[in-house]
């Protein structure tokens, strides 16, 4: 997985809101096509928290469909212990490779009980999980220890962009336990998190440009530091400035961007909204000035 950027594709509404399996179908294709590190579907950028199971299972079975095999499927399961591990055999069953166990929710809760958490789900599925800390989840170095000692927990995925803590995390885990760079656009700390030992990332902009996202992480793999720095400046510095003027924009402009490229994705369900006319512009403006960038065509 560390090997390409790692897809996070979006999941299809039909306008009066009902899930759309056939465009989901299409988006997945053409996201597989792209060649990513892995794909992992029904997890933030997907609205899993706006997912019932029947629509988990539809969901997961497509991708798990459309990957064939070829690349790893990793489904996203969250919620408490007994929910998560509802979802769980839902997507065992429906063919993930693994799992990315998202944060519980609402309450914070003591490094015991994060542990707890994920030995409890882990003693309830067969997948591997990898924890995903960002909100009010953060693990210690020790806790960090411990959670690498339950057999089917293999990797964290790091939302927190606390590289100090980070660092601390890399040292204290085995050698074989994966880590992944989970931050909002991770691009723009992609160098930073390699710096201490963390190279694999998600990409939100790979669900609607792969161009960009794909030709961002063959400059940073071969230090193209010329090339990273102006995709950085004129692209992806300007999509977080975009992003942050609306709470829930980090999911509602990237499928407004995916309807820009054509891709069948629909509207976000409540309680996300989809952006303004105005920002719809300048994302418009933004989304064909990055793909110029790398010879593209919006």
């Amino acid at each position: 997985m560390a090997h390409g950027v790692l897809s996070f594709p979006l999941t299809s509404f039909h306008q009066d809101g009902s899930l759309d399996p056939d465009g989901f179908r299409a988006h997945v294709a053409a996201q597989v096509a792209t060649e990513p590190g892995a794909v992992f579907p029904a997890c933030g950028t997907g609205e899993f928290f706006s997912l019932d199971e029947d629509e988990y299972r539809q969901v997961v079975s497509i991708a798990a469909e459309e990957a064939g095999g070829e690349v790893p499927v990793v489904a996203g399961i969250g919620y408490g212990w007994a929910q998560a591990a509802r979802f769980a055999r839902i997507a065992e069953e429906a063919g993930a490779d693994a799992l990315l166990v998202l944060p519980h929710y609402l309450v914070a809760a003591p490094q015991d009980g994060l542990v707890a958490q994920l030995e409890r789900i882990a003693a309830r599925t067969r997948l591997p999980l990898i924890a995903y800390q960002r909100g009010q989840v953060a693990f210690t170095a020790d806790s960090l220890q411990r959670i690498a000692r339950i057999p089917n927990v293999i990797g964290l995925k790091d939302g927190h962009s606390d590289l100090d803590r980070l660092q601390r995390l890399t040292l204290a885990a085995p050698e074989n336990f994966l880590f992944f760079n989970g931050a909002a656009t991770a691009e723009i700390q992609a160098r930073a998190y390699a710096a201490v030992g963390v190279p694999a990332y998600s990409s939100a902009v790979h669900a609607f440009a792969p161009e960009i996202a794909n030709a961002f992480f063959a400059a940073l793999q071969v230090g193209e530091h010329g090339t990273v720095d102006k995709l950085l400046r004129d692209f992806y510095v300007p999509l977080v400035e975009l992003r942050d003027r609306v709470p829930g924009y980090a999911v509602s402009l990237v499928k407004a961007a995916a309807r820009m490229r054509g891709r069948p994705v629909g509207p976000v369900r409540a309680p996300l909204a989809d952006p303004s006319d105005g920002d719809l512009a300048d994302l418009r403006t933004l989304l064909a000035t990055g793909l110029d960038l790398v010879g593209a065509a919006l």
